[in-house]
């Protein structure tokens, strides 16, 4: 059973229609959906990506790395290659689960929440939480800005019930996840694109924590190099497959290339058991579906 855990419903991109069919093609069996924060944008050159990704890996560059990457507005717009994109606060679930319940399946859902939203996270967990293909919470404290341990009431929850918490770590005290497990320890913890955005110093902070996993989704965040040493450093059994689509990298005919991060576990990892846990076995676990 392959499947992306980490998948942005974004049918400006691919309806769900047509990510069937690109899962189809990809060999992905099921994927966890979580609703979009942004309008669909321009990927910068991989080169470029390249560039970014050393930069961030090495704590003496990071500070440069962050400030492209960190470049947000006045109105609280993200800046990619230095156009301005608005943040939705509150995305959809809704739709998520409407998706998933139309695809029987095939599809999982998140629930995503802020704190700093409209809706309140335990509200929305309870409202959510019922539904079919229910995995767990979503949150982004780096684009939403807020501490991770304004999770904690939904956290709670989470613990209690066996269910994970997805987050996009940020720098600072957006990226201060161990204040939340300090008050939750029990929480299953997966911290997106492989740590982003300290890499090797959250592996070390994480390593006698085997409750906190990786995902290995996205490539710009996400370099070949990190997927690789995350895996040997942690273990294979810390290590999710996931894409963080329809964002990334495109194919010649300039369309998202949906099966590029699987392709990249394939070739990093040719024993059979090892890329069986990485693509799904290990996720299936965490979210309490085998």
């Amino acid at each position: 059973m392959v499947i992306d855990c980490h998948y942005h419903l974004e049918e400006r991109v691919f309806s769900a229609e047509r990510l069937v069919r690109e899962m189809d093609a990809r060999g992905i069996h099921k994927a966890a959906l979580m609703g979009s924060m942004v309008s669909p944008f321009k990927e910068p050159p991989p080169f470029l990506i390249a560039v970014l990704q050393r930069l961030l890996e090495s704590p003496v560059t990071r500070p440069i790395a962050r400030r492209l990457v960190s470049d947000f507005t006045d109105k609280g717009e993200v800046k990619i290659l230095g156009r301005p994109y608005p943040i939705d606060p509150d995305p959809d679930n809704d739709k998520v689960f409407e998706t998933v319940e139309r695809y029987p399946g095939r599809f999982l859902g998140w629930v995503f929440v802020n704190p700093r939203g409209s809706r309140d996270p335990v509200a929305e967990y309870e409202r959510c939480k019922d539904r079919p293909g229910f995995v767990g919470v979503k949150a982004h404290p780096f684009w939403h800005h807020f501490r991770p341990v304004e999770l904690e009431a939904v956290a709670r929850r989470l613990a209690d019930a066996g269910k994970p918490l997805l987050i996009h770590a940020g720098f600072g005290e957006e990226g201060d996840f161990e204040a939340l497990l300090a008050r939750v320890p029990n929480l299953k913890l997966i911290l997106a694109h492989a740590g982003f955005p300290e890499y090797r110093q959250t592996w070390e902070r994480i390593k006698d924590r085997p409750n906190v996993y990786l995902d290995v989704s996205q490539t710009s965040y996400t370099s070949r190099r990190a997927t690789f040493q995350a895996a040997e450093f942690l273990g294979p059994g810390r290590i999710l497959f996931g894409t963080d689509g329809p964002y990334g990298f495109h194919g010649p005919d300039g369309v998202y290339d949906y099966g590029f991060i699987k392709r990249r576990i394939e070739r990093l990892f040719p024993d059979k058991t090892v890329r069986e846990r990485i693509l799904g076995g290990n996720f299936a676990e965490v979210a309490g579906l085998s």
